[in-house]
């Protein structure tokens, strides 16, 4: 019998863990731990498959996230932000039927390692300038790329915020902004690619509960927890990130 919906249980832990990611990325954790997301999913299912069944999951943990920081948000940095976002999505989709996500797993995941050793071995002094504007908008376009192959754009943009020193709940409140117009963006280029079908919009029915009890739980704690040790936590999902895609790009 063909059910409408997936059945299996493995599936299910792997998914709910990642839908429990993605809310509390709208803390600004997820700039790590919520690309972790897709490929936890692909534990279980393709990665097209998984990309689709998590969007209606990330259009409500976006809408949650920026109910939660409507009034913190950088307004001058969004505006940069989001059409290099917007513009590195286009060219996603445009490519999406001739990438192999392997490829693109690896590319992530090396350009977040690569970050975060820069990070370690040559800290930024407490003077020291933001990084350039050309940087940002490499960063940026790649972060919406990725985001559309694979629900992946936190590590890159979060390679150029990261330096300019937001408090954590100013740069949570950007980034929430940011990845809700990107992820809406989405929307009809996957439908035109025949991922919003029947099966998978049922099964993210089935997930979407948890999508607001991991955007509580991120967002009491970005309000609540030391600056130095969320960008600590921010590092470490990033990493974590890092080491999984890379894993999945030569696995």
């Amino acid at each position: 019998m063909n059910f409408p919906i997936i059945t299996d249980p493995f599936f299910y832990g792997v998914a709910a863990l990642a839908v429990l990611l993605l809310g509390v990325s709208k803390s600004g954790f997820g700039s790590g731990f919520g690309s972790l997301a897709v490929p936890l999913m692909a534990l279980a299912v393709p990665v097209p498959q998984a990309a689709a069944i998590l969007m209606p999951a990330l259009l409500l943990t976006d809408v949650l996230g920026m109910a939660s920081f409507r009034k913190d948000y950088d307004k001058a940095l969004l505006k940069f932000l989001l059409p290099l976002g917007l513009l590195g999505s286009l060219i996603g989709a445009l490519l999406f039927s001739v990438l192999d996500s392997h490829v693109v797993a690896g590319i992530v995941g090396g350009m977040t390692l690569l970050f975060l050793a820069q990070r370690l071995f040559f800290p930024p002094k407490a003077d020291s300038s933001p990084p350039p504007r050309w940087w940002g908008v490499i960063l940026t376009m790649m972060s919406g790329f990725t985001s559309f192959v694979a629900h992946a754009g936190g590590p890159p943009v979060t390679a150029y915020v990261l330096p300019l020193r937001l408090s954590p709940v100013v740069y949570a409140a950007t980034l929430s902004f940011y990845f809700f117009f990107i992820n809406l963006s989405k929307w009809i280029p996957y439908a035109w690619l025949g991922l919003l079908d029947m099966r998978n919009m049922l099964t993210s029915l089935v997930l979407l509960p948890l999508a607001p009890v991991g955007v509580w739980m991120g967002v009491r704690l970005a309000r609540r927890i030391d600056p130095v040790l969320f960008f600590r936590l921010v590092y470490c999902g990033l990493f974590l990130t890092g080491i999984k895609l890379i894993w999945d790009a030569f696995r």
